[in-house]
């Protein structure tokens, strides 16, 4: 059958729960290869939960759907404060990127309680301002933001990334709301060895499976390039659906 749409391949899934250091619980969900250690790690950072935006999110639950049986990926997903999906409520209340800085702390304390191996942050939209903001103080192999607003993290924030030998890999999307390739290029020159990658014909919500297979390639390409190519079409047994 062809991988789209819902489609969850095998995995180990777990929910999970994160405390913040300011006292929140936050639902989370962590999904591993179905069998042996995963490669790498992404945790993932969801759009705007003021907009719609949660750890169900449709290519971060894509994301965790199919990698960890196509790549040997552990994918993190986690509501932010405040924020609601069928996993459950976080606790708090949205603070526009400030306090979750807590958030990002609690999901990479987890990582390392959990000797998760190899985190890369893979931000989305609101997720990428707290990737770059917040991502330079953790032990993470580095940093994907896919579609990113650059409304929240300034430009200091984002230059600060120059000089990082961790990897800052940018998905523009061609017809992007907000920020589209050669505005990008500009905001991002501050940081000479980010690779800005623009993606011809793609939209802010990366909508349609074209799109997504094209994010989720990206992905692989950065953190295990040698899944590559990732399979269209399983016929082997189906996984319990991502939450």
């Amino acid at each position: 059958m062809e991988i789209r749409g819902p489609l969850a391949l095998p995995a180990r899934r777990e929910e999970i729960e994160l405390r913040t250091s300011d006292g929140l619980t936050l639902v989370g969900e962590l999904a591993l290869p179905p069998h042996g250690d995963p490669v790498a790690t992404l945790v993932t950072l969801h759009p705007l939960p003021t907009a719609g935006g949660f750890m169900d999110s449709h290519i971060l639950r894509k994301a965790a759907a199919r990698l960890p049986q196509l790549a040997d990926l552990a994918v993190l997903r986690f509501n932010t404060r405040g924020t609601t999906s069928p996993r459950g409520t976080s606790q708090g209340a949205f603070d526009g990127g400030v306090a979750e800085r807590h958030d990002v702390d609690a999901a990479m304390r987890f990582v390392t309680e959990r000797a998760l191996p190899r985190p890369w942050l893979v931000g989305w939209s609101f997720g990428t301002e707290l990737a770059l903001k917040y991502g330079r103080d953790h032990d993470i192999a580095g940093a994907i933001l896919l579609s990113p607003p650059l409304h929240r993290a300034t430009d200091a924030e984002v230059a600060a990334w120059a000089g990082d030998p961790r990897p800052l890999v940018v998905l523009v999307p061609e017809f992007d709301d907000y920020l589209r390739p050669a505005e990008a290029a500009e905001r991002f020159a501050a940081v000479p060895e980010a690779t800005l990658i623009p993606v011809d014909g793609g939209k802010h919500l990366w909508v349609g499976e074209t799109q997504t297979r094209r994010v989720l390639e990206e992905i692989v390409r950065v953190v295990n390039p040698g899944a590559l190519p990732l399979p269209t079409e399983w016929d082997g047994p189906l996984g319990d659906p991502a939450a």
